[in-house]
């Protein structure tokens, strides 16, 4: 139970998310001992408040969630967070760039990202729900040129999320010091073991609680 909680980020994304449930979200994570909580930007500062001095990390999610802001307010997103606390960052590549076959703007778009964050550990967001086998590849050899820490799967806003195959390619891909992160529609504990037998070394997922307490899937959340 602990090697997996301490896999998880704790992730909290939906648009409505209130004050009290980010504060039980970070509570949890304390009780738990998950490795982050995932938030927008402006729930970053009060995670950090609730969760100093503690282990658990606080991830703010960024250029979320079509990756399509221009670099410029990617890199102010990411020095703000990281000033509000912030000490790891989910940050969606330039997918329409990607498959325009700019691969090179999509890495100087994560670079400048990457040296606004600092210190801050870098995930970059594929959704590899929306590339092609090549793709995939590509985007992650660039996110690992650009900096990056970990390469991600999904949003879990798209038309699907981590696969085992996915994680499967980008452990592949990737050097061993990169992190690969599962993430979008992990329910179920069985799944989320899966996903880490295939390589990835984080998962993100709202039912994190349930999957550490053995309560069966109800389904219905967000990824």
């Amino acid at each position: 139970m602990t090697d997996l909680a301490a896999s998880i980020d704790h992730t909290l994304l939906k648009a409505d998310a209130t004050r009290a449930e980010i504060q039980r979200l970070c509570d949890e994570a304390l009780e738990l001992g998950f490795a982050a909580v995932c938030v927008n930007p402006i729930w970053v500062a009060p995670c950090a408040g609730r969760l100093s001095g503690s282990a658990v990390r606080v991830c703010a999610a960024v250029g979320f969630p079509l990756g399509a802001n221009r670099t410029e307010t990617k890199v102010d997103e990411a020095r703000r967070a990281v000033e509000q606390g912030a000490t790891e960052m989910d940050v969606v590549i330039q997918l329409g760039l990607l498959k325009s076959g700019e691969d090179e703007a999509v890495e100087e778009d994560l670079r400048a990202v990457v040296e606004a964050a600092g210190q801050a550990r870098v995930k970059a967001i594929l959704e590899t729900s929306l590339l092609a086998h090549d793709e995939i590849v590509r985007a992650a050899r660039r996110a690992e040129a650009a900096g990056a820490h970990f390469v991600k799967t999904s949003t879990g806003f798209g038309s699907r999320g981590a696969t085992v195959a996915d994680v499967e390619l980008l452990r592949r891909t990737v050097s061993p010091a990169l992190g690969v992160k599962a993430s979008g529609g992990i329910r179920a504990r069985r799944d989320a073991l899966a996903l880490l037998a295939a390589g990835a070394t984080r998962l993100g997922t709202s039912a994190g609680v349930a999957m550490v307490r053995g309560i069966p899937d109800q389904g219905g959340d967000w990824p």
